[in-house]
This record gives C-alpha cells, sequence and structure tokens, in this order.
C-alpha cells in the first residue's frame, strides 16, 4: 500500500474497544459516552480486517482502545492473529496499554508471540495518578510492569507532557524507567474530542522539556525506530532510551507509515484529520475480502500529507471532534 506522497503504509493500529477503566482527564471527559455494543466490530471481524491489512503489506499490528485489555476475550483475538506472526507476514504484534489488566493477562499475551508492550503512565506519585486517571491504582499499574516484565515482555513506558501536573517529575520518571530497564517515551497533548480541562493549560511544548533535561544530561540522537512517530536519544547518564513524540512542535507526518482503524470498522488515514473510510459495509457485505480490499485501497489513496494539530487560547475548540479513545490511542 502506498499513499500519494510514497510513502508505504506497514503500520496499523487497530482500537478494538472504546471502553476503558481510566478516565484520564487529558483523553476523555468523567460522564463519558460510549459506542453502543452493538456498532462494534465482533473479534472474528477484527481479525478478519486485521489480516486483510497484513495480506497488503502491513508488517506490524499495535491493538489499542480505550484500553484493549478490558475487551472481553481479547486473547481470542490476540492468539489468532499470532498466526501472522508463525507465518512470517507480521513482523510485530503489540499492545498499547494502562497496565491495570497486565498482572492477569502478561503470561498469556507472552504465550501469543507478544514480544513489547507500550503502558502509559504519567507519573509515580499514587494520589496524582489518582487525580489524572480519576479511576486508576498506581499499584495495580506497577504490579502489572512487574508481571509483563516476570514472563520476558519488554516495556515502554509512554507519558503525556503536561504543564503544571508531571513536568517537576519528568527526570526522575526517566531515572526510573531507565533503572528498571524501560525505555520512556514523551509525548504532547492533543487537541482531540471535548473534555473537561483547558488543553491550552496543559500543553507543554516538548522542545522546552527537551532543553531542560539537556541542561542535567548528556542526551545524544540516535537512530533507533520501533516504527512509530518518537524520535529517540540516549541518555549517557542513565545508559536508557527516550523517546519524544511531538505533534505540536515538531510534526512527524514527512514519514508516517501508519493507519488507524477503530472498533467499529472505521479507518482514518490520519490522527489529526476528520477523512474516513468506513469498512464495515464492505466488511460485512461478502464473505470474501476483495470489496473490503476494494474499499481499503480507495482510502489509502487519499491519505493526507499531514495534520494541522493547534493549541493555543484563540482556537479554543479541539482540532478534531473524536476522542483519542475513539481513534485508538
Amino acid at each position: 500500500m502506498i499513499d500519494p506522497f510514497g510513502r508505504a503504509i506497514t503500520y496499523l493500529r487497530v482500537s478494538v474497544t472504546d471502553r476503558c477503566d481510566f478516565r484520564c482527564v487529558y483523553c476523555m471527559a468523567e460522564d463519558m459516552t460510549f459506542l453502543p455494543k452493538r456498532d462494534l466490530l465482533t473479534l472474528e471481524e477484527l481479525d478478519r480486517l486485521a489480516s486483510a491489512f497484513v495480506a497488503k503489506g502491513v508488517r506490524k499490528l499495535r491493538l489499542t482502545g480505550g484500553e484493549p485489555l478490558v475487551r472481553k476475550n481479547i486473547i481470542h483475538l490476540v492468539r489468532s492473529l499470532s498466526r501472522h506472526l508463525q507465518t512470517g507476514a507480521l513482523e510485530e504484534l503489540t499492545l498499547t496499554t494502562n497496565g491495570s489488566q497486565l498482572a492477569r493477562f502478561a503470561g498469556e499475551l507472552a504465550d501469543c508471540g507478544v514480544k513489547r508492550l507500550n503502558v502509559s503512565l504519567d507519573t509515580l506519585d499514587a494520589a496524582k495518578f489518582k487525580e489524572i486517571t480519576r479511576w486508576g491504582e498506581l499499584d495495580k499499574v506497577m504490579g502489572g510492569i512487574r508481571a509483563a516484565q516476570a514472563v520476558g515482555l519488554k516495556i515502554k513506558i509512554n507519558a503525556v507532557a503536561l504543564k503544571g501536573f508531571n513536568d517537576a517529575e519528568i527526570p526522575s520518571m526517566i531515572e526510573w524507567a531507565h533503572g528498571e530497564g524501560l525505555d520512556f517515551t514523551l509525548i504532547e497533548t492533543m487537541p482531540m474530542g471535548e473534555i473537561d480541562e483547558d488543553r491550552t493549560d496543559q500543553y507543554l511544548p516538548l522542545r522546552q522539556v527537551r532543553e531542560q533535561l539537556s541542561e542535567r544530561w548528556t542526551l545524544s540522537d540516535i537512530p533507533y525506530k520501533t516504527g512509530g512517530p518518537a524520535r529517540y536519544v540516549e541518555v549517557a547518564e542513565t545508559g536508557g532510551r527516550l523517546g519524544f513524540i511531538t505533534p505540536m512542535t515538531h510534526n512527524f507526518c514527512e514519514s508516517c507509515n501508519r493507519v488507524r482503524v477503530t472498533c467499529t470498522g472505521t479507518l482514518y488515514m490520519c490522527l489529526g484529520q476528520e477523512d474516513a473510510a468506513d469498512l464495515r459495509a464492505p466488511l460485512r457485505a461478502s464473505e470474501g475480502d476483495e470489496l473490503l480490499s476494494d474499499a481499503i485501497d480507495e482510502a489509502i489513496g487519499r491519505k493526507p500529507k499531514g495534520h494541522d494539530f493547534i493549541i493555543d487560547r484563540a482556537t479554543r475548540r479541539p482540532s478534531v471532534s473524536r476522542h483519542m479513545s475513539v481513534t485508538g490511542g
């Protein structure tokens, strides 16, 4: 699959549910209205849809949510998709999770051929963790991370940089992660969906964070890539890798190899644009995949060059109306 700008699409992120057992303040409102379950693709349909992308050249598949591990029978889907690892058609099958269910599922994920997970974690302070997630328990997440490490899963910590909340804590979080043998990535908050907070109060440019960290440590750019948009440095003093995902201050669109499918079968060619393609209708219209394949090709043919995220006092509404939990984190 080649888009209009010559970029090969080799990375698919599939949201398996819009539901989550947290209510992170930068992601969703506390009284979220979730999709009716009848609108969601079945696990079998998610398998068939993802497999169609693998047949068309996707080499990396990431399951997301909401929180993917709250989807009933999710391991059945992971186990089924792992057949593409065994054939060599897929290089990597992985998940992004909040870690709340990891203690329960880590062993089965490893058995299915999952080698690596991203865990979203914005603070190591239990009280602040409760504040940012509204419903989460830090001890449960830390136990999940330990359980994942115990079965050999590689963990990357993703933290959203939030002004006035965790900015002072970022260096100690990096030291903790690197001390535990974990990669660590910082992410700028993105203007997606109406929330209860003002994102202009939350937004912290990572250019500023990197400058501050450079006064403390020696940061050296490295070519390491995981298939996603992060740019990595090595921190000489800790010996660990630190990533920066900067959709606001330095977009990464020129090398974008990704598309996202929601749990309802809607394909978004760009995280920061509203243009989308309905894959559920062609998926359900025939037992074969020809209609689905044609719909995918048509959509990839109009993948935009990049996104247009803006956060400032004059732009109070989100750049896109859907929440991150709908698109897939």
